[in-house]
């Protein structure tokens, strides 16, 4: 059986189960909420500063933006746009070239946008991720800022990171979060015994009724307005930065192809949220589940990124709607109403990130999990990831992956039962190969995507059901192109040894029946006793 995870892989290191329930106990999130309620209010304004993260890329339709840009018009005092440029954070957080790639390209077009309002933005880099917060600091203090905003990010690091910044200002200027991110605010939807929802059915029927008795909810908000008199910025470069050297694409070809399907900004963005919207949403509902449809709506990225907002993705459904803001399956098409449930699962995720603050700590939210004894299989480790498993709907997935930096939702719940139940292998190791290589990583989606469980998906059957025709199998894993009927799905099985040996492609690695068992058997003998 395979070492610990953390002893392998350093990146996946995390605290004991005992501290991981400290820490939901005490909930950074609530301590940062704590102190910035304990500010002093600042009453004299001078230079307002707007702190851009990685998750709110736009200028359009922030609400920390526009709160920071109404302050400095209404005192007549200049906007400063700042974003921490932090190579080792990137790498900390196994950011994929892909999506350090957006990143620095969007960042490009919002400083040409912010530049036509008179509204600089600056980049200041922080060598070490420990010099992230005196970087932000030094910044607030040294251009005179009496006034801060941003957008809340919800996970660990970034809270704590929240909290510090507030201790070091020590009062020299006022910080303002703002919820940006969700519809409905992180931790708003609860129990009737006043706990935080955890459950997604309750919650989603919750927060349909939310959006449709407050349709404001939905309402989008102005980009900021003109610089009212230019400042002179102390610190940071008005130079793009760069992407990190270990997080560049391997080569231009790559880097092509990767823009082409994923162009950067705010108004592609739109364009392919209004092109899925108009000409696909209607076929939603039937063929989500289809990956050879890529009836999906392609816009994860956008929103992993904040280059759209969930706000303006709703509003332009709203409008598609009728101008109505029920999203049921009573007040809206069957596509829309699925659709609109996908994006609740988002919100929910946010939710837990907050409730559960450890899901955002390498560890399972069902910390039993932590207890299960991993196999050591390199070999099955590389075919997964390299899509050489000698199962047909795994690999194409993950040449998908490889090829796109991004795979259909159906592929990624089934690659990942395959890793951690079938091969046994630490899916903390599968959840960081997906934070390396897809374009639309996202904690909060992305952690609950990855929690273990019990359900064992059946890859043929999943293809037979969700892949009908076999389109998907035969476009990414070329092999099997000539293979005809329901043999694709599990060739080896199906087709005569000879047939077999002439498509050039891989046994299977394991047996799914006998790895499944052996699966079960393990979850259960390990966590049967487990006290976290």
């Amino acid at each position: 059986m395979a070492k610990h995870a953390a002893e392998e892989y350093p990146e996946l290191k995390h605290p004991s189960t005992k501290r991981a329930k400290q820490i939901d106990a005490e909930t950074p999130f609530n301590a940062l909420i704590e102190a910035l309620d304990s500010q002093d209010s600042i009453d004299v304004v001078d230079n307002v500063i707007h702190w851009f993260r990685s998750k709110d890329l736009r200028i359009q339709d922030s609400k920390a933006l526009h709160n920071a840009s109404s302050l400095a018009k209404e005192k007549s005092k200049p906007l400063i746009c700042v974003y921490i440029y932090c190579p080792a954070e990137f790498q900390w957080h196994g950011t994929s070239p892909a999506r350090s790639d957006l990143i620095v390209e969007t960042l490009g077009l919002m400083q040409k946008e912010l530049k036509d309002l008179d509204i600089p933005l600056v980049f200041v880099t922080a060598e070490g991720r420990k010099d992230i917060v005196p970087t932000i600091v030094n910044f607030i203090k040294a251009n005179n800022a009496s006034h801060v905003f941003a957008n809340f990010e919800y996970e660990v690091d970034e809270l704590r990171r929240d909290i510090k910044v507030l201790g070091q200002l020590g009062g020299d200027a006022q910080l303002s979060l703002f919820h940006d991110q969700t519809i409905v605010e992180p931790g708003a939807i609860r129990t009737d015994s006043d706990k935080p929802m955890k459950v997604f059915t309750p919650y989603h029927k919750t927060w349909l009724g939310l959006v449709k008795d407050d349709p404001s909810l939905l309402d989008t908000i102005p980009q900021p307005s003109k610089n009212v008199k230019s400042v002179e910025v102390k610190g940071g470069s008005h130079d793009l930065p760069p992407v990190p050297k270990n997080k560049q694409f391997d080569s231009d070809e790559t880097k092509k192809r990767i823009r082409k399907l994923w162009p950067a900004g705010h108004e592609a963005g739109m364009q392919r949220l209004r092109h899925f919207i108009n000409d696909k949403i209607e076929d939603y509902a039937a063929t989500r589940s289809d990956p050879s449809k890529d009836s999906s709506s392609r816009i994860s990225a956008y929103f992993s990124s904040g280059t759209v907002s969930v706000r303006e993705a709703l509003t332009e459904l709203r409008k598609y709607n009728d101008n109505n803001a029920d999203f049921s399956s009573s007040g809206a098409s069957p596509g829309v109403a699925s659709w609109v449930r996908e994006i609740c699962f988002r919100e929910l995720y946010r939710q837990m990130m907050i409730v559960v603050p450890h899901n955002s700590m390498n560890l399972p939210q069902n910390l039993k999990f932590e207890f299960v004894q991993w196999e050591d299989d390199e070999e099955g480790w590389k075919k997964w990831y390299e899509g050489r498993t000698g199962v047909p709907f795994i690999d194409a997935g993950m040449r998908q992956l490889n090829q796109e930096a991004y795979m259909h939702n159906r592929l990624r719940m089934n690659v990942s039962s395959y890793l951690y139940c079938n091969l046994l292998i630490d899916y903390r190791r599968g959840e960081r190969y997906f934070a390396e290589t897809l374009v639309d990583w996202d904690l909060c989606n992305n952690t609950q995507g990855w929690e273990p469980s019990y359900t064992v998906f059946n890859p043929a059957s999943q293809a037979e059901k969700n892949d009908p025709t076999g389109d998907y199998i035969r476009k990414w894993v070329p092999e099997l192109k000539e293979v005809k009927g329901k043999a694709v799905y599990s060739p080896h099985d199906r087709l005569s040894k000879a047939e077999f040996e002439k498509l050039g492609y891989p046994r299977p690695h394991v047996d799914w029946k006998e790895t499944k068992q052996r699966c079960m058997q393990r979850f259960k003998g390990n966590m049967a006793d487990a006290e976290p």
